[in-house]
């Protein structure tokens, strides 16, 4: 669940997914500045991509860039997966891999985008 994929997704292209396929977010406010922003409600809604315990980074999937995989440490110990310095989410609303319903909507304290495996943020509204 924690790996981190990509996926083609229909309208958006390539973007990354966690291991069972389902989209990752970028949260705006964090700013790729490599610290959440999102906890309480906010991360009930956008639950964080965290790493279990022992586990030191995320693996990286076909096409993924090591590189740019990251990880910061939550208030509540948790780690949370980066890529290029962002913070990655999933999204509640979504129900199925593919699925992209929080691609450019603001929620929570700030807008929600998908991110590319060159680590850019495709803002574009479905």
């Amino acid at each position: 669940m924690y790996e981190v994929q990509t996926a083609n997704v229909h309208r958006l292209g390539k973007i990354l997914v966690d291991g069972q396929g389902f989209t990752l977010y970028v949260f705006a406010p964090d700013k790729d500045s490599g610290t959440s922003k999102c906890y309480g409600k906010c991360a009930a809604g956008w639950p964080p991509l965290v790493l279990p315990s022992g586990v030191s980074q995320a693996p990286a999937g076909p096409r993924v860039r090591a590189a740019l995989l990251g990880q910061t440490k939550r208030k509540d110990g948790t780690v949370e997966v980066t890529y290029a310095k962002w913070p990655l989410y999933t999204w509640v609303t979504d129900s199925a891999p593919g699925d992209v319903t929080g691609q450019d909507i603001n929620s929570l304290g700030g807008k929600w985008y998908v991110i590319t495996p060159s680590g850019k943020l495709i803002t574009k509204h479905l």
